[in-house]
Formats: C-alpha cells, sequence, structure tokens
C-alpha cells in the first residue's frame, strides 16, 4: 500500500524573480504525529531548498513560526497535520505584515511599535540597588498572564482593526507595556502612557477580542487593552484634577 500523503498549497514570493506571488502544491507524506512545521522542513530538505520561512525551537517557545493555516494564525509547530487530513492545507504569511519573500514577513513596524511602548523595567533611581525588589505572590500574579507573550504576532494577524488602521499600536505591544505598568517593581508608567494614550494607541482597539482567541500562551491581549484604557483614563483625570498632576 502506497505511503498517504497530503497535500500543501504553499504562498511563495520571491522579489528577485516574480512580479506578483503565486501558491505552489507540494504532496508530501502524512503523518498523525507531523506538525504542519514538519511537513514544510521536509519540503525544503526533499523537494524545493528555496522555500523560505522561519522558525527555530519547534516547541511554541520562540514564536517564530507564525503562518496563515487555512486562514487562521497559527503556530505551524503546533499546528497537526491530523487536524486537516485528507484536505488540503493553505499556508500563507502572517497577515498584515509585509512580504519578505513566500513566508517571510517584515517585522519592522512591529519591532518599532513594541519598542517605543518601553517593554522592559524603567527605575527612577540611579543608584545601585542594595536590596532585592521582593514581591509578594499577588503582585506577581498581578502581571503574570500578560508577561507569557512570545512575540509570536498572531494577534496582529488576526486583528481587525490593523487592517484598517495600520498605525494602530497592536495588542502585544499594548499588553507588554500594561504587564510593566503592573510590575510592583517597575517606576515607568509615566514615560508609556503617553503612547498608550494616543489614538492609535489603546483607543484604536474595538474590543473585538481575536487577539486573544489565538494567542497560543492565553496572554488575553484584549484584557489587557481593556485595563489599560481604564489606567489610562485614570491617569487622565488625576493630571487634569490634582493641582500639581500627581499620578
Amino acid at each position: 500500500m502506497p505511503e498517504p500523503t497530503i497535500t500543501l498549497d504553499v504562498f511563495r514570493y520571491r522579489p528577485d524573480e516574480d512580479e506578483r506571488s503565486t501558491f505552489q502544491s507540494y504532496d508530501v507524506p502524512y503523518h498523525e504525529h507531523w506538525v504542519i512545521l514538519d511537513a514544510l522542513n521536509w519540503i525544503k530538505d526533499h523537494v524545493d531548498g528555496t522555500l523560505s520561512y522561519r522558525w527555530s525551537c519547534r516547541m511554541g517557545v520562540c514564536g517564530s513560526c507564525g503562518m496563515m493555516i487555512n486562514g487562521d494564525p497559527k503556530l505551524t509547530c503546533a499546528a497537526f497535520l491530523k487536524d486537516y487530513f485528507p484536505a488540503t492545507i493553505r499556508i500563507e504569511p502572517l497577515a498584515n505584515f509585509p512580504v519578505e519573500r513566500d513566508l517571510v514577513i517584515v517585522m519592522d513596524d512591529f519591532m518599532s511599535k513594541l519598542t517605543s511602548v518601553k517593554p522592559w523595567m524603567i527605575r527612577d533611581d540611579t543608584s545601585p540597588m542594595e536590596e532585592e525588589l521582593l514581591q509578594s505572590p499577588s503582585q506577581l500574579a498581578a502581571y503574570k498572564q500578560f508577561s507569557m507573550c512570545i512575540n509570536c504576532l498572531l494577534c496582529y494577524a488576526a486583528c481587525p482593526e490593523l487592517d484598517s488602521d495600520p498605525d494602530f499600536l497592536g495588542p502585544a505591544a499594548i499588553a507588554l507595556a500594561h504587564r510593566y505598568n503592573l510590575d510592583s517593581r517597575d517606576q515607568g508608567t509615566a514615560e508609556r502612557q503617553d503612547i498608550l494614550g494616543a489614538e492609535e494607541g489603546v483607543w484604536g482597539c474595538a474590543f473585538i477580542g481575536e487577539c486573544t482567541e489565538v494567542c497560543p500562551k492565553n496572554v488575553d491581549p484584549a484584557g489587557a487593552i481593556q485595563q489599560a484604557k481604564v489606567a489610562v483614563t485614570k491617569d487622565w483625570y488625576k493630571r487634569m484634577l490634582l493641582p500639581w498632576g500627581k499620578r
């Protein structure tokens, strides 16, 4: 009996050769334990070494292998062939991003947005810390969920707001900014609030919730954005009503 196969229709775009994108079909061996990333690696190793895509850990940790699978953003290292067999699987680069080559997207705009919200620990004091900045379990719990983001960008591909407004900061950047604003050790909230409170910040979100639906780490970026809206609003009222602009 011949070995079963499954067909992958793969998005191809080679800017040095192609005027426009196309799809190329590949028949790959079907194994129940294979994920789509395994099938792509088989194509690259045995059929077409020119196929370009990103991947690294194969464990749902690095976040680099996100693609559109039959129109849905997924990590290809976690999408099993058995969930699609025997139907054809359509594989495309993540939506809402320019394409550099084949399944590789250009991440420059996202990296700029992420950097703009300063997703790192900010301290007012410049002297070396003499004591550890200890946290209680409840202080850790306040932000831990939002710290699980792996920057896979599935939430950006799922976000309908980004499709209509490319300037929107987007779910991951806002969720990570909120993560640090909630951290009891951080003192940089004031440096993040202006960009979070801008029109392209939290107010660009209509709370459709697709970002949370596709998140592979259950970060709930939609929830983070709504919490950030409340925090930004409180901060604005404090600045307007308190005589010395205290926050």
